[in-house]
């Protein structure tokens, strides 16, 4: 079994497979972390896959970010190369570098430039940090792939930084009652939909290229070299 840790249930569905389970973790780091501790046992592996903002200027919506490394504050934790390695050579024009976990969500354009002038990383997200711990704890290899929603020059308007409830389900209530108090924000509020949904649908295609265990250690892996891969 494969572990998967997303942000959103509409992210789950869509990662949803055979030799997968699949956790969202709705913005709660700590309730993400305890999930996947509990689940960490004889699994094969923990890959970090759903959606991310860019924070290198040249991605755009729907590009693919695979990671080398997760950065977790000042710690900087490697992915499983070899794993990586077949991500990069499946999911199409596919990047590689870091990727950064944070239990904040960036949503303003100034702070992803000043995050990526301070870490380098391409793309941040709020589970692949704890992914990565969880991996080290258990010594489970690491992966994270991420489909980029929002660019780096676009901020994210309050109705759609509050769209999200604990168990990674919309709350279309909040983001409605959000709008009605600020409706200037609608058109920015609709581009940011139609961004989203470049991620979801690359997201999707990315799934089905990646097939079961989403290329994870397993039959037909040299698991006798995962041990070199991360350390």
């Amino acid at each position: 079994m494969i572990l998967v840790a997303t942000g959103l249930l509409r992210e789950a569905r869509i990662l949803a497979g055979p030799g997968l389970e699949v956790i969202a973790g709705g913005g709660d780091p700590a309730r993400l972390e305890a999930a996947l501790d509990a689940r960490a046992h004889g699994a094969g592996g923990i890959i970090s896959m759903g959606i991310a903002g860019a924070l290198a200027p040249d991605l755009r919506p729907g590009d693919w970010v695979v990671a080398e490394a997760v950065l977790d504050g000042a710690a900087r934790l490697p992915a499983d190369a070899a794993w990586a390695s077949r991500l990069l050579a499946r999911l199409p024009r596919a990047r590689a570098g870091a990727v950064l976990g944070r239990d904040l969500m960036a949503a303003e354009a100034r702070e992803k430039s000043a995050l990526h002038r301070a870490t380098g990383a391409l793309a941040v997200d709020m589970e692949s940090h704890v992914a990565a711990r969880v991996a080290r704890r258990h010594g489970l290899p690491l992966a994270c792939a991420r489909a980029v929603s929002d660019g780096v020059a676009r901020s994210l308007p309050p109705a759609a930084r509050v769209g999200m409830r604990a168990d990674g389900s919309m709350d279309l209530p909040a983001v409605l009652r959000a709008l009605l108090a600020a409706p200037l924000q609608l058109p920015a509020l609709v581009r940011t939909g139609l961004e989203a949904e470049r991620a979801f649908r690359a997201l999707f295609r990315g799934h089905g290229l990646l097939g079961p265990r989403l290329l994870g250690p397993g039959p037909g892996t040299d698991l006798g070299q995962l041990p070199l891969d991360m350390a």
